[in-house]
């Protein structure tokens, strides 16, 4: 039997996550700004970050600022939530999840301190507070939040360990998730265990996508990844994630100017042989998908036209938006 399922909230108003091998997604706007904490060790600082006009204040609680690797959480609930979409599943912003699918699908270990360590990481979720006018689901206005709003244990074990969980996202996540405001993550992405491997690849994966290669400087990497290190240490660590070549999907690499070029690891499109949308197609993307990058979005199906054989397509435009539709 479930313990309290909490304050005004029926049993029927749960989503459970009992799908296999979602596909791993996280929202945009956790990949393109530094929301999450890079260090192993509690992390109380204040973050005040700043970009183009976008503001976000993160607030810890005393146990800490929530981690890269307690995003994992949010990336397991963003990925059941998008699979039930896709199948034309009702969702809930609250959800009930077995903690043991929660560390496997994360590719955690299961044993009892894994079972504490996600205890800790539900506890730093719910009292990191963020204050930001970051828009999510096309609705952009200044509000503060909880990653996640609450959390219980359900369900224990006779030895106490937590068998099943329910927790409330906040709308600001939730917003995004209805809105598809999301990106795929390769499932390579939680075998790393470097938090700035992790950092670098979220934001490739957000600003690269398939695209041929994204140029950024370091003082930008550095201030979008939320790294706490001297630009000089932030470089040698650059250059230690070049040297391991580790990361899923893209290659990294040094160029002159304290420049960093990444590069997808498939095959590059010559752009004088891809097909060509017009740009009421990219329009009715906008459309179909609010808050996504369709520049990104046309750069996926440009990489999966040229991996199925690169056929020639009487109309490319209906050609994408079917492929669009498709997509989870």
């Amino acid at each position: 039997m479930a313990e309290a399922l909490g304050q005004g909230t029926a049993a029927g108003d749960f989503f459970v996550c009992d799908i296999l091998a979602a596909v791993p997604k996280h929202d945009l706007a956790s990949m393109e700004h530094p929301l999450f904490s890079l260090s192993t060790r509690p992390d109380r600082r204040i973050l005040n970050y700043t970009h183009n006009d976008v503001e976000v204040t993160v607030t810890p609680s005393v146990k800490g600022r929530a981690t890269i690797f307690d995003a994992d959480i949010l990336i397991f609930c963003i990925s059941q939530l998008m699979a039930a979409l896709n199948a034309g599943r009702p969702t809930s912003r609250t959800l009930t999840l077995t903690a043991h699918d929660l560390l496997l699908a994360t590719k955690r270990e299961t044993s009892g301190d894994s079972y504490r360590r996600l205890k800790d990481a539900f506890e730093r979720l719910a009292g990191t507070r963020i204050t930001t006018n970051i828009a999510t689901g096309a609705q952009e206005v200044t509000t503060g939040f909880g990653l996640i709003e609450s959390w219980e244990i359900v369900r224990r074990t006779r030895g106490g360990r937590m068998v099943s969980v329910a927790v409330t996202l906040s709308d600001w996540i939730y917003r995004a998730v209805l809105s598809k405001s999301v990106l795929t993550l390769s499932r390579d992405y939680f075998d790393l265990r470097k938090p700035l491997e992790r950092r670098i690849y979220e934001l490739a994966r957000k600003h690269c996508g398939r695209q041929p290669e994204w140029r950024v400087s370091v003082e930008t990497l550095l201030k979008k990844s939320g790294s706490a290190s001297p630009r000089r240490v932030f470089r040698a660590m650059l250059r230690e994630i070049i040297k391991a070549d580790s990361l899923p999907d893209y290659v990294l690499g040094e160029e002159p100017g304290d420049l960093i070029r990444i590069t997808p690891r498939g095959q590059v499109i010559d752009p004088g042989t891809a097909p060509i949308l017009a740009p009421e197609t990219l329009d009715e993307a906008r459309r179909r998908r609010p808050g996504a990058d369709v520049y990104a979005l046309q750069a996926g199906w440009l990489h999966f036209w040229a991996e199925t054989g690169r056929k020639p397509l009487r109309s490319p435009d209906k050609a994408f938006l079917g492929w669009l539709d498709r997509q989870d």
